[in-house]
């Protein structure tokens, strides 16, 4: 099965209380792009980057198997930067600069290949751009869509249009109760199912993820770290293992069900983790598939805790 990655490839230069990255690779599609290769080689990037961009990264993709045709390059151009600084329990942050550069007036286009793409993850960007490269995909069999509360502000009816079109939405849950007006998360989720999304996956940082979908619900917990370096892409890269995994199940058994969904959550969340270990993509990009395994193997061990025995009485 192949998967459509539609998402920023960028810099960023992040401050935590614990160290400063320099100048790195970021970006919702590169932390997406990387994730997805773990799954699939049948890959099909969809973004704008600039003539300072570093080719080894481009490379790197393609040896995952990425197609990078729908990747425009704009001739003198800067590609997007975003700077931030974290606080000191590293989940609040405060953005510094955002250059948005190259995506000024960038209308994206999606290879012939593409457009036949079975799966398609909207990462997080404006939702007119969003909407122009869904108008270019044939029959998916699955959309996800990645959003964040500065669409909410700034483009909200845009954003409900694409809402209305995807399957799986995932955003945090302050961005849930913005969206929705609703405090309480599984009435927000409610709200959002009345949008369009059949399932909707709540994100929740250290304390881990809620998916709801028909009238299930599952919990996943986050992968608890010693030491957090950089939570920059850990959403990014949750969303491409999610949306990578369903695309292995779907290719390997032509179905996408809810207990594949419950797993692509805990595949998700695990590979966030590995993220966070490291300033910008490296600690994604560094990953063996065996390495995955280990550590997911030591997640469902966590809550692994067999039959309740009740009290007499």
């Amino acid at each position: 099965m192949s998967v459509l990655t539609l998402g920023t490839v960028a810099f960023d230069t992040i401050a935590t209380p614990f160290g400063n990255s320099g100048k790195v690779v970021g970006g919702a599609a590169s932390y997406i792009a990387l994730a997805v290769s773990h799954f699939t080689d049948q890959q099909h990037v969809v973004s704008v980057i600039g003539e300072d961009f570093p080719q080894a990264f481009l490379d790197e993709l393609r040896k995952r198997g990425a197609g990078l045709d729908g990747l425009t390059l704009v001739a003198g151009g800067a590609s997007f930067h975003w700077s931030g600084s974290y606080h000191k329990d590293m989940v609040g942050r405060d953005t510094l600069a955002t250059d948005l550069n190259v995506l000024i007036g960038w209308e994206p286009a999606v290879s012939a290949a593409g457009a036949e793409a079975d799966f398609v993850m909207l990462g997080n960007l404006d939702p007119e751009v969003q909407l122009k490269v869904l108008d270019q995909i044939q029959t998916p069999k699955l959309v996800v869509l990645d959003t964040m509360n500065f669409w909410m502000d700034v483009a909200l009816d845009n954003l409900k249009k694409v809402i209305g079109r995807v399957d799986v939405l995932t955003v945090n849950d302050e961005e849930a109760r913005q969206l929705t007006g609703k405090h309480f998360l599984p009435q927000a989720a409610e709200a959002i199912h009345a949008m369009g999304p059949k399932t909707v996956v709540i994100k929740k940082g250290e304390h881990g993820a809620l998916m709801f979908h028909e009238g299930e619900v599952f919990f996943a917990p986050a992968y608890p770290l010693d030491k957090v370096v950089d939570p920059t892409g850990a959403g990014d890269t949750f969303a491409g293992g999610f949306v990578g995994y369903l695309a292995a199940r779907a290719a390997a058994t032509g179905l996408t069900t809810w207990e594949d969904m419950k797993q692509a959550v805990t595949v998700g969340s695990v590979m966030a983790s590995f993220t966070c270990e490291a300033f910008g993509t490296e600690g994604l990009a560094s990953l063996s598939v065996d390495t995955l395994r280990v550590r997911h193997n030591a997640y469902l061990a966590l809550t692994a805790c067999g039959d309740v025995v009740w009290p007499q009485g």
